[in-house]
């Protein structure tokens, strides 16, 4: 199993930041483009809550595929994790952690951990290529995320 952590500061407050982070709309807006994701099933637009699923639609390495994921731990505004359902991987769970550094700044962390199927392939598949794939797609998404509640203050 790989795990990838990424950590961001964001002059906003931690209700906005959590709000923003679970919105399936700005989801689909701060992922790459290049990948088309989309929600398709589930919680399709709005921010997904306790117990409530998103099936997105993405291409990734050139392959269409989809991904269903549930909300299995909420705790607003500190804590919401989603646990992959049905998937390309083994497993997947990722955890949304967010810490109010005063009234209008939040430390905003995600832990993904992940396993590939298909045995030694997959084991080779996560330390070569996956574990920077998915690091740089976190990243990336947070920045946009970052840049879109700054942009936009209360």
């Amino acid at each position: 199993m790989i795990e990838v952590s990424t950590e961001i500061m964001i002059h906003a407050s931690i209700e906005r930041c959590f709000d923003y982070a679970r919105d399936i709309d700005l989801h689909t807006q701060t992922v790459w483009k290049h990948t088309q994701e989309r929600a398709v099933a589930g919680v399709t637009t709005g921010r997904i809550g306790a117990g409530e699923s998103v099936t997105f639609q993405a291409t990734h390495f050139g392959v269409r595929q989809k991904l269903k994921s549930r909300i299995i731990q909420f705790e607003r505004p500190f804590l919401f994790v989603d646990q992959m359902e049905k998937g390309a991987f083994k497993s997947m769970r990722h955890e949304h952690h967010f810490s109010a550094i005063g009234d209008q700044k939040t430390c905003m962390r995600d832990t993904l951990r992940f396993e590939a199927p298909l045995g030694l392939l997959g084991w080779a598949a996560e330390r070569l290529v996956l574990k920077r794939y998915m690091l740089t797609f976190l990243e990336s998404r947070n920045r946009k995320l970052k840049s879109i509640l700054e942009q936009h203050p209360e």
